[in-house]
């Protein structure tokens, strides 16, 4: 179940079954039309209104502690570090080769047309490199501490106390 409100009138909660996604957006969006046309909305809404600006209503659940929630964040952010550390491996060659042949615009050497067409269509990997690169730097910040957490979270309630 996911729940929206309206920055408008944060007191209307419009539910929908599912996760948050374009279809349940869009099953909220029916709700609210239906409130429209049965004059209970309290406001006007703006023309263009759309299910992007539907707020997502997120309650803290009653079974799961802080701890937990942290636990599962910190899972999170680790596991985005593992997804982006891919990506900026899959790429470095190729952007470590593109960024050499950029040395060739410094040069006082020839370059044909193609060689030209071939660097600029090797930016855009170097772009993507570059990016994700830093996404991937500041994931692994970040990371830093969910690992504290994880390491927290793990270790035994005697461990501290015991001697091997």
């Amino acid at each position: 179940m996911v729940q929206y409100t309206l920055a408008q009138s944060p007191e209307i909660i419009l539910t929908v079954t599912g996760k948050d996604s374009a279809k349940a957006r869009d099953k909220a969006m029916d709700q609210l039309m239906e409130l429209m046309n049965a004059g209970k909305l309290p406001t006007e809404l703006e023309e263009g209104f759309g299910p992007q600006q539907l707020i997502e209503v997120k309650e803290p659940t009653a079974e799961s502690s802080g701890g937990e929630d942290s636990i599962t964040q910190a899972v999170q952010v680790l596991s985005n570090l593992a997804t982006l550390k891919l990506k900026v491996q899959e790429s470095r060659s190729e952007a470590l080769e593109i960024r050499k042949a950029v040395d060739v615009l410094f040069s006082d050497e020839s370059v044909t047309e193609e060689e030209i067409t071939r660097l600029k269509e090797g930016f855009k990997v170097l772009k993507n490199f570059a990016q994700v690169n830093l996404r991937y730097q500041e994931a692994r910040t970040k990371a830093e501490h969910a690992r504290q957490v994880l390491d927290q979270a793990l270790e035994s309630p005697s461990e501290g106390s015991q001697t091997s």
